[in-house]
C-alpha cells in the first residue's frame, strides 16, 4: 500500500466526507444520548475539529466508528469464511466472506479486502477502511496530545480520550496482523511533501508489529478508566482498562501460537531490503507473556465485578437443565451482562438474528425466521456427550451410527420433544449441544408472554422437507439440518399476525469465559498440565452443566490419562474453546492461529439431506460442499494487486 498522503492532506484542508454513525445502540435501553454523532457538523478544517470539546468530542467517536461491525453476518469475517456456518449460495445473502470459505479468494480485488477499504462483505455499502481509520486516530493523537488545543477539556478528560484512541489504534493493527501476517506500521501520519521512499512504506517484521501493538496499548492503559468509573447509560461500549487489558492477552495470545511463533513454513518472506518478516525460531516465553496477560486482564475483569453469566431464576418457574442452557445462551444475548468484558455497539444484531431464527410453527413466515446459518455436522459432532467427553471417546455411550433412529422419552422432553423420532447424535448431548444448536426435533426455549414463565410448554421445531422449518422456501434455506439458538436473544423475538420483530444487543467481542480459556491455554504451553489450568477450565465446564475435566475423562473416556500431559490438555482446552465460543466467529481465526486449518478446511461441509420429507429420506448424510485449504499460502490475504503495483516496496504474501 502507498500511504495515501492526498487524502491526509485533504483531511486537514477540507470538510470531512464522514457520516458514519458508530453506536447508534450505545444503548442500554434507557441510553438517553447517542454515543456518536460522528465528526464535526458544519465544521471546515481540522483544526476547528479542535477548538472545543464538543467538536473534539465528535472526532473522538468518528475514530471509534472504524471498528468492525462484528455482531453483523456482512461483517464478522469469522461468520462465513471458515467452516463454522454454511449458508445457500448466492440466494438468501451475498457473502465476500463466504467466497473464501469456498476456496474462492483471489489476488485482484481480493474478497474481504480490508488493505484498502474496497470491501462491502457483501451485503451494505459501508467499507472497512481500517488503515483510513488508523488515519483519523493518528490525527486525533496529534492534535489532543497538544495541550493548546481543546483548552475547555479537563486534563483527565483529555487522558482518558487519548487512552481510547491509543487503544483503537493498536486494535485496528492488530486487525490487520492477524489477517495480513506483517503489515506497515502507521505510527504517525506521513506528510504529503515526504520522500518518495518515506510513503512507500514497508512491511515490518511480525515481532515488531506485535511490540508496538503491546506498547500501544501498555500505554493506554495506564490513561483509561476501570470499568465501575464508566456511566452505563450514556459510556456503556466505552474503552476501559480491562478491555485494554484483555485485548493485550489476545495479541499476545496470537503472537505465542504456531502460526507465528517458529513459523519456517514462511520464512521465505523477506522484504526487498532483506528484512526476514517472520522469526522461525520458536520462543517458548512468548507464551509466558501470553499467560501473564491473560491473568492480569482476569484480575482486573473480577476486580472490576465481571463473573460467567448466569440466569436469573426469579421470576421463572424452569428446571435446572433449561436454567443452565439459559445461562449459556444469554451469556452472548444478555445486554451488559456481568460476563461481558468488551460489547460492541456497532452491530446489527437484530439481522443476525433474524438469519438464525426457524420458523417454529406454521405462522410463522420465512422471511421473519429466515434459518440459514447452518452449522455443518461436524460442528454438532464437535460437542461434548451428556458426560462431557468427545463422543468418540464416550466409553459408555454409542456414536458410531450417528443417523441411527431413536425417539424422545419423557425424560427427555426439555431437549426434544416427546414421542419425536430423530438421529441418534442428538441425543445424550451437553448442555451447550442443546443452548446453542436446534434439529429436527429440538425444543426451542424463548419468551412467548408474561404468563409463561416455565418451560411446562415449548416450542419443537420441525425441519423435513414441508415443515415449518423445512427447505421449502426458494432461497431462505437451512443446508444442513441445524440451526443456531446461540445468538437469538430468548426474550427479544416477537410474532404478531404482521411479522417478527428482534431487538439489537450489542456484539460481545471479549467475554470473561474466553480470557479463562486463553488463560488456561497459555499457562498448559508454559508448564503443562497444573491445578491452575484444569481450574480455569472447570469454571467455564460448571457453568455449562459438566463435571471437571480431570473427572469426567476418569469417569468417561476412553483415554482416561488425556488430560494429565500437556499434549492431551491441549486438544482438550482446542476443543473446549471451540463448544464454549462457538458460532461468535472465533474459530476461524484459533484454526489458523494453531496451523490446524489445512486439516479442518480441507474436509467436506456434510449435513442432512434438507429435502427428505421423512426420516428414512431426511436423515441421510448429504455433502454440501468440498472445502479447499492450501497451505501456507491460504493462512493470509493477498494484498491486493493494485497496492503492490503502488508501492514498489511491498512483497506479496507467500503463494499469491
Amino acid at each position: 500500500m502507498k500511504y495515501n498522503n492526498k487524502i491526509t492532506s485533504r483531511l486537514r484542508k477540507s470538510i470531512l466526507p464522514i457520516t458514519a454513525c458508530f453506536m447508534a445502540l450505545l444503548v442500554m435501553e434507557s441510553c438517553s444520548k447517542d454515543f456518536l454523532d460522528v465528526v464535526p457538523d458544519n465544521v471546515a478544517t481540522i483544526d476547528n475539529a479542535f477548538k472545543l470539546k464538543n467538536e473534539a468530542e465528535k472526532y473522538l467517536f468518528t475514530c471509534y466508528s472504524y471498528l468492525p461491525k462484528d455482531g453483523s453476518v456482512y461483517h464478522n469475517i469469522g461468520f462465513l469464511a471458515g467452516d463454522e456456518i454454511w449458508i445457500p449460495y448466492k440466494t438468501s445473502i451475498t457473502s465476500d466472506a463466504f467466497e473464501i470459505a469456498r476456496g474462492n479468494q483471489r489476488i485482484s480485488n481480493p474478497f474481504v479486502n480490508v488493505w484498502d477499504g474496497n470491501y462491502t462483505g457483501g451485503g451494505p455499502s459501508d467499507r472497512y477502511k481500517i488503515f483510513i481509520g488508523i488515519r483519523h486516530c493518528n490525527i486525533f493523537l496529534e492534535n489532543l496530545k497538544d495541550l493548546t488545543k481543546v483548552p475547555d477539556i479537563t486534563n483527565a478528560e483529555r487522558q482518558r480520550w487519548i487512552g481510547e484512541v491509543e487503544f483503537l489504534k493498536a486494535y485496528f493493527h492488530f486487525y490487520l496482523l492477524r489477517m495480513y501476517g506483517p503489515i506497515p506500521l502507521a505510527d504517525k501520519n506521513i506528510p504529503i511533501d515526504a520522500p518518495e521512499d518515506e510513503i512507500n512504506v514497508r512491511r515490518q517484521p511480525v515481532d515488531t508489529c506485535v511490540k508496538f501493538i503491546v506498547d500501544l496499548l501498555d500505554t493506554a492503559v495506564e490513561k483509561l478508566p476501570n470499568d465501575n468509573e464508566i456511566i452505563p447509560t450514556t459510556e456503556a461500549g466505552r474503552i476501559t482498562k480491562t478491555i485494554a487489558l484483555s485485548v493485550k492477552a489476545k495479541v499476545l495470545l496470537m503472537a505465542a501460537s504456531p502460526l507465528f511463533n517458529g513459523n519456517s513454513d514462511f520464512a521465505g518472506l523477506v522484504n526487498k531490503d532483506g528484512t526476514k518478516l517472520f522469526n522461525p525460531a520458536y520462543d517458548a516465553n512468548k507464551w509466558k507473556l501470553a499467560s501473564d496477560a491473560a491473568l492480569a486482564a482476569i484480575e482486573s475483569a473480577e476486580a472490576n465485578a465481571k463473573k460467567l453469566y448466569v440466569f436469573p431464576q426469579s421470576p421463572f418457574v424452569l428446571t435446572a437443565g433449561t436454567m443452565t442452557q439459559m445461562s449459556i445462551r444469554q451469556a452472548v444475548c444478555e445486554r451488559w451482562n456481568s460476563e461481558i468484558i468488551w460489547a460492541n455497539p456497532n452491530s446489527k444484531t437484530a439481522e443476525l438474528q433474524q438469519l438464525c431464527m426457524a420458523p417454529l410453527d406454521v405462522n410463522h413466515n420465512h422471511n421473519d425466521a429466515r434459518k440459514i446459518l447452518s452449522p455443518p455436522l461436524k460442528i454438532a459432532k464437535m460437542f461434548y456427550s451428556k458426560n462431557g467427553v468427545p463422543i468418540n471417546e464416550d466409553k459408555t455411550l454409542d456414536f458410531t451410527d450417528e443417523k441411527a433412529m431413536r425417539t424422545a422419552t419423557n425424560a427427555e422432553r426439555f431437549n426434544i420433544k416427546e414421542g419425536f423420532q430423530t438421529a441418534r447424535i442428538n441425543f445424550d448431548r451437553e448442555p451447550r449441544f442443546y443452548a446453542d444448536l436446534c434439529f429436527d426435533g429440538g425444543v426451542w426455549y424463548k419468551y412467548d408472554s408474561p404468563s409463561k414463565t416455565d418451560d411446562g410448554t415449548v416450542w419443537g421445531l420441525k425441519g423435513k422437507f414441508g415443515d415449518p422449518a423445512g427447505a421449502t422456501h426458494s432461497y431462505h434455506t437451512n443446508e444442513t439440518g441445524y440451526f443456531i439458538k446461540k445468538l437469538v436473544d430468548w426474550n427479544q423475538v416477537t410474532y404478531t399476525t404482521g411479522g417478527s420483530s428482534y431487538k439489537d444487543y450489542a456484539w460481545p467481542e471479549i467475554r470473561l469465559a474466553e480470557l479463562y480459556l486463553m488463560y488456561a491455554e497459555a499457562l498448559n504451553e508454559v508448564n503443562g498440565p497444573s491445578a491452575a489450568v484444569y481450574m480455569y477450565l472447570d469454571r467455564i465446564r460448571t457453568r455449562a452443566g459438566l463435571a471437571g475435566v480431570v473427572q469426567s475423562w476418569a469417569d468417561y473416556s476412553t483415554n482416561p490419562s488425556k488430560p494429565s500431559t500437556q499434549l492431551g490438555l491441549r486438544d482438550i482446552i482446542h476443543q473446549e474453546r471451540g463448544i464454549e465460543l462457538a458460532f461468535e466467529g472465533q474459530r476461524f481465526w484459533d484454526l489458523r492461529r494453531w496451523k490446524k486449518a489445512a486439516e479442518d478446511l480441507n474436509v467436506p461441509i456434510t449435513g442432512w439431506n434438507v429435502k427428505g420429507v421423512d426420516a428414512l429420506s431426511y436423515y441421510q448424510v448429504r455433502t454440501v460442499y468440498q472445502q479447499t485449504f492450501v497451505a501456507p499460502r491460504d493462512y493470509f490475504w493477498p494484498i491486493p494487486e493494485s497496492a503492490m503495483i503502488q508501492n514498489p516496496n511491498l512483497v506479496q504474501n507467500l503463494g499469491w
